[in-house]
């Protein structure tokens, strides 16, 4: 791992931890921010109702969920999957403090849009962080190049087997050639 990894990872996800952590001891006023977006989904989605109900609980799981992914992006382990996981985090909880902030003075309207802002460079440099592959090949690229190799091999051995077809014929036509003027003589 570079050292800007070993330096940035960490400080990237400080932020998500502490947040986390916040919202986890918090649970009641994230809930609060979550009502709302839980009432909606548990219309859209009546099978997740029983799941949705306790909207405490929810607050406390995505905290739960926030403070871990960061702590293993933090670490360097699994790093593009706990990246993958702050950027859902991240982006529920932007709609959910853009939707929760007050708007009614100029001061409250600025202070919504550098809020929003801010959640949005976040969620950007998480999306990064969930496609860096640390220079190395990711999984689609070698999937890839796999299938190419598998089918220029494929490609190798059907020239090959039908080099052999031709000398094999070729082989034989002679021998029949050579028993035909045996047989004659």
């Amino acid at each position: 791992m570079s050292i800007v990894r070993r330096i940035a990872r960490p400080l990237l996800a400080t932020g998500y931890i502490v947040n986390g952590i916040d919202s986890f001891r918090n649970s009641s006023a994230a809930a609060e921010h979550l009502d709302p977006a839980l009432s909606t989904m548990r219309r859209a989605v009546p099978q997740a109702a029983p799941a949705l109900n306790n909207s405490a609980v929810v607050a406390q799981g995505l905290a739960a969920a926030q403070v871990a992914s960061a702590a293993m992006f933090a670490l360097g382990k699994a790093p593009r999957l706990a990246a993958s996981v702050l950027v859902s985090t991240t982006a529920v909880n932007a709609y959910l403090d853009f939707r929760a902030s007050d708007n009614g003075t100029k001061e409250q309207r600025a202070a919504r849009r550098n809020s929003a802002l801010k959640n949005v460079s976040l969620v950007g440099a998480t999306m990064l962080a969930a496609v860096d592959t640390e220079g190395s090949p990711s999984l689609m690229w070698r999937a890839e190049h796999f299938v190419n190799d598998v089918q220029k091999q494929a490609e190798g051995i059907g020239k090959d087997a039908s080099k052999r077809w031709e000398q094999a014929q070729k082989t034989a036509a002679k021998k029949a050639k050579k028993a035909q003027k045996t047989a004659s003589a």
